[in-house]
């Protein structure tokens, strides 16, 4: 399928918190690195946030990983952000774009990448948001700019000309600030991330099962559909 962009176009980034998931994800090379979020972790059963970080980093050390700080006051978050750092030279950590306040995080932001910590701003929404950490992060340490394109479609707005914008505002802050497509609801979000021109895609591992449709014949899938249904019909020993 000729219109399909390669997918060499863009990283892909596993998103989880499973370590078996991750340390799986890990022996694809198609995989250019990982992110993880308080989140995933509480629903992969994780309690220990400090252990199971460790225990990530020193199966993966050659492809940069997102943890992120889960404290509400800046001082606390600039605290953990600076430990989280430490943990290894592959880490970027993630701060989100504003508290449970609204208050912005963007000061914090700056400075972090002043001293240069790696920074993966994440749950961004808006091109005002966009704006103020792309500024924010310029001139700093390599960094991140996650803004939520699933959640944006989520709410029934096409994201794609929302990214296109939130590109061009990367690309003016330097070579250093990439944008990162976060929350892909289907396949399709690789192919348009590509298309857009964003430098990094997150996928779930379901997703990541799917990747080898990319660029199927469709009369085949058609007739492997049609062979499913029939299939699973007669398993069922349906009769009329």
């Amino acid at each position: 399928m000729s219109n399909i962009p390669s997918l060499d176009r863009i990283k892909i980034f596993a998103d989880g918190a499973s370590l078996p998931s991750m340390l799986e994800a890990a022996r694809d090379p198609k995989i250019a690195g990982f992110t993880t979020n308080p989140t995933l972790m509480r629903k992969a059963g994780i309690s220990d946030y400090r252990a199971f970080a460790k225990e990530v980093l020193a199966a993966i050390k050659d492809r940069p990983i997102s943890f992120e700080v889960f404290a509400d006051e800046f001082p606390e978050m600039k605290r953990q952000a600076l430990e989280i750092a430490t943990w290894g030279q592959n880490v970027y950590v993630k701060i989100p774009i504003t508290n449970t306040k609204r208050a912005s995080a963007a000061p914090l932001v700056k400075e972090l990448a002043g001293a240069g910590v790696k920074l993966n701003v994440t749950a961004i929404c808006t091109l005002d948001q966009v704006r103020e950490t792309a500024q924010a992060l310029k001139g700093g340490a390599p960094s991140v700019v996650s803004v939520f394109a699933g959640r944006i479609a989520d709410t029934g707005r096409d994201p794609v000309p929302l990214m296109k914008e939130a590109l061009g505002i990367c690309r003016a802050a330097g070579s250093g600030v990439e944008l990162l497509w976060a929350s892909p609801r289907e396949l399709l979000n690789i192919i348009q991330a590509a298309e857009v021109g964003c430098d990094i895609i997150t996928v779930t591992p379901d997703l990541l099962k799917k990747l080898e449709l990319v660029g199927k014949d469709l009369a085949e899938f058609s007739l492997e559909t049609v062979q499913m249904f029939y299939k699973d019909a007669t398993a069922a020993g349906f009769k009329l």
